[in-house]
């Protein structure tokens, strides 16, 4: 065996990849419950594209043969139905542990520097993953995928000069059809996973570059052993955190497998019930809404009112509420990364940033009535105060002096 490794490694740096990444990789020995989020979003990415290779050889991208495929994966193809489960509930589980993870970083500052870049790839990542979602939305060919597409690629012809030629460029027809069907089917299968995987990869090897952000905010590089240059706070990630991720696996595997073989449709917010209805461009739904974790931004969208009859105030509101993640690093001005050692503001205003943002996936999925449109507009001045804001509050907040090692309280 140590030949082996011996050749392989003249050809491959296997093992120096290894210690690089796992056993000598040095992680503050004070992470907890919110930094299993990282390993369960690889982890369901993986889930994804296992469960999508199997659905890609029975699924027909075809106007015509769509629907009548995803119900033969469904009632005819050897356990297609728990495939299909899996994929539909792996795409609302990506989007939880996803929310999870950014809020971590969020209250511990692991957006300030030096990680600037690892946040900047993260939210490329969320922003892909967006893509992904609502490229393959369109593909089971239901009502609800079929008016959802309509709705938001019908936004991007609101777009000032460039709208009506971008819109048709998206569909690729000038109405949702079978061109558009095709489209979204490679933009899911082929190129948006090929970007997703490169941003992944890319993302943890920026975060092994600077090291891990911890609870504290406290740089472990700081101090070091000085025989052997070691972080007095860190330890290897493997075994330490390998065993302790395995137990959130398991932990998240029991929660998912629960879904998927009790409520793979979650009472209609995975698996909506007009989507069990084949499409039918002569027959709109009654209420259209999109998946729950696209209705923040949808609620923020409908929130604006129209300018000259043009929606685009609203479609580039939405735009901005995403974008504006970029801008964290450097609209913090705190002198303490860490939510345990700022003052009062900056956690009344996150606070306030989460109520906004629950209230307005609660209000996305709602029809549109006066009464909740105004409290959209209220909880749309939160969501971007917590923003605009931000360089105001966290300057002028009291805050606490950060330790100079890593607590494990």
């Amino acid at each position: 065996m140590e030949k082996l490794m011996n050749w392989v490694d003249a050809r491959f740096p296997l093992t120096a990849t290894y210690k690089a990444h796992l056993s000598e990789y040095f992680a503050p020995k004070n992470f907890n419950f919110w930094y299993y989020f990282g390993s369960l979003a690889l982890l369901v990415l993986v889930i994804q594209i296992v469960s999508g290779i199997f659905l890609t050889m029975n699924y027909k991208p075809d106007a015509n043969l769509a629907f009548a495929s995803v119900e033969y994966i469904m009632r005819d193809v050897e356990w297609g139905w728990l495939i299909r489960y899996i994929h539909s509930t792996g795409a609302s589980a990506f989007f939880v542990v996803v929310y999870l993870h950014m809020f971590r970083g969020i209250i511990y500052g692991s957006y300030r520097q030096p990680r600037e870049l690892i946040w900047i790839f993260g939210v490329l990542i969320f922003l892909v993953l967006m893509g992904e979602a609502f490229f393959g939305y369109l593909l089971p060919w239901g009502q609800m995928s079929y008016w959802g597409a309509q709705v938001i690629v019908n936004l991007f012809a609101t777009v000032p000069f460039i709208g009506e030629d971008l819109s048709i460029l998206i569909r690729g027809d000038y109405v949702i059809s079978d061109a558009t069907l095709n489209r979204f089917f490679a933009f899911h299968v082929i190129a948006f996973p090929l970007v997703l995987l490169g941003l992944v990869a890319v993302h943890l090897v920026a975060l092994h570059e600077v090291g891990s952000n911890n609870p504290d905010g406290v740089e472990i590089k700081k101090h070091k052993d000085p025989v052997t240059h070691r972080p007095l706070d860190g330890i290897p990630f493997h075994p330490y955190y390998t065993v302790k991720d395995i137990l959130g696996v398991v932990v998240f595997l029991i929660a998912f497998s629960a879904v998927v073989f009790f409520a793979p449709e979650m009472g209609g917010y995975f698996l909506e019930a007009n989507n069990f209805i084949p499409a039918d461009p002569l027959k709109t739904p009654e209420h259209i809404a999109p998946v729950w974790y696209f209705t923040p931004y949808y609620a923020i969208l409908r929130a604006i009112p129209p300018i000259l009859g043009s929606q685009f105030p609203g479609v580039a509101a939405m735009g901005v509420s995403v974008l504006i993640f970029f801008a964290l690093p450097w609209l913090d001005r705190s002198p303490v990364k860490s939510i345990r050692y700022r003052g009062p503001k900056f956690k009344i205003a996150l606070t306030l940033f989460v109520i906004a943002f629950i209230g307005l996936g609660w209000l996305g999925i709602l029809p549109a009535t006066e009464l909740y449109t105004w409290i959209a507009r209220v909880l749309t001045v939160v969501y971007f105060g917590f923003f605009f804001l931000m360089p105001w509050y966290t300057k002028n907040d009291t805050s606490k002096p950060e330790p100079e090692r890593v607590t494990l309280k």
